[in-house]
């Protein structure tokens, strides 16, 4: 007698009470793998994301903001501030090297940063096709940016005031694509990358002055000179700093924040602080997802006790006939196995495909669907223990199902 196929048509017999157990599950364990999901890629995503970068320097507000905007590029700029203003953070002895941005303007939606070619080393970003931009007014662009625009080397686009698609076109500017770098899986993926210079003369609205050549100021973290105009006129969004050692992480924050018109915002504390509200929130919608687990539990075992109730007389027949107490046992709790397995099949696969499908629409690139987070493993085992628990009272009462008697009544 094939006990698979037996508890099978037995599931199939109660098609209403075996689908809500299975949906249920099905729901509980697919929220709580998307929050292990998500906050593990977000976590990972911070990580590999800020990795070079020990303090960012902007604009007086939010420090939050100024991480999001100057690590992820994901929210809008407190500011602008002064070169002359950063200028001795440039040659602070806590500091090994600065990387400065200007943020602002963007090509149908992707953000275009002002900066130096050093930038890309802070993703150990590498060139696919073409070269670094050695002029202004050339542009070396993402591997997302590259692909879902369609731009190759040699093409020229105009850039847009804002973040957004809705920003006035530059046009009397147009900047050239000199190269393009090859997929890194990190933000700088769906970035534009020019020189300072350009962003300034696109603003400007005219060419640059001619510097003095004994008036240049040299800069080396940024492998250029800059005018005294330049440095007295210009500004830039933010600076990214690393520490030459742990002492500026105890120096440098207070050294900006309490000496100068600027804010210092680390991207580990920041980092740190968002996590443990993440970390309270994800915490609540754990516990909804393990009650509608623990519920599902609960239907799986009404479920199968009504199927008992109602099958006491067939349990009786197949006794009768020689089953034995222990393949009816077995035949109950595989039908509790059956549900609760398909369930948690489901729920990982859908918790899988949802994260799949996000990064792919936000980040335009793979999670890895075959990528497990922390604690799936664990939940997989609690959700079968809970399936078998769910099984053992009806089974062991069809184990000890009277046959004489229970005949005797039908």
């Amino acid at each position: 007698m094939n006990i698979f196929y037996l508890s099978y048509k037995n599931i199939l017999s109660r098609p209403l009470s075996s689908l809500l157990s299975w949906l249920l599950l099905s729901f509980g364990v697919c929220v709580v793998v998307l929050l292990l999901l998500l906050s593990d890629r977000f976590k990972d995503e911070v990580t590999r994301n800020s990795a070079g970068v020990d303090l960012v320097i902007g604009a007086k507000g939010s420090p939050l903001q100024i991480i999001l905007s100057s690590i992820f590029h994901i929210d809008f700029p407190t500011g602008n501030i002064d070169i002359s203003d950063i200028m001795p953070f440039t040659k602070n002895r806590y500091i090994e090297r600065t990387t400065p941005l200007s943020l602002g303007d963007s090509y149908n939606g992707y953000r275009i940063v002002g900066t130096i070619q050093n930038y890309g080393a802070l993703y150990d970003a590498q060139l696919d096709l073409g070269s670094w931009f050695d002029a202004p007014l050339e542009a070396v662009i993402g591997s997302q940016v590259a692909s879902e625009m369609g731009l190759k080397t040699g093409d020229r686009f105009s850039s847009q005031h804002g973040l957004d698609e809705e920003g006035d076109d530059h046009g009397d500017h147009g900047f050239e694509v000199v190269g393009i770098l090859k997929s890194t899986g990190l933000v700088i993926d769906r970035l534009i990358l020019v020189d300072m210079q350009s962003i300034w003369m696109v603003h400007d609205h005219e060419h640059e002055e001619e510097a003095e050549t004994d008036s240049l100021v040299a800069i080396p973290d940024w492998g250029s000179k800059l005018s005294a105009k330049q440095i007295e006129e210009h500004q830039i969004t933010s600076l990214l700093v690393k520490f030459r050692s742990p002492m500026g992480a105890v120096m440098l924050p207070n050294q900006v924040n309490q000496t100068s018109n600027l804010q210092a915002a680390s991207p580990a504390f920041e980092a740190s602080r968002l996590f443990s509200i993440l970390e309270n929130v994800t915490k609540v919608m754990n516990f909804l997802g393990l009650i509608i687990i623990a519920i599902s539990g609960v239907s799986v075992f009404i479920s199968l006790l009504n199927s008992l109730k109602d099958r006491k007389y067939e349990i009786a027949i197949l006794r009768s006939i020689g089953a034995s107490r222990r393949l009816v046992l077995s035949g109950i709790l595989f039908e509790g196995l059956i549900i609760t397995g398909f369930g948690v099949i489901t729920g990982f696969l859908l918790g899988h495909s949802i994260i799949l499908i996000l990064f792919k629409q936000l980040l335009g690139r793979s999670a890895g669907f075959m990528s497990f987070a922390p604690g799936e493993g664990l939940l997989f085992i609690a959700c079968i223990a809970i399936g078998i628990f769910a099984s053992v009272i009806p089974a062991v009462m069809a184990y000890r199902t009277d046959i004489s008697k229970t005949l005797a009544q039908g």
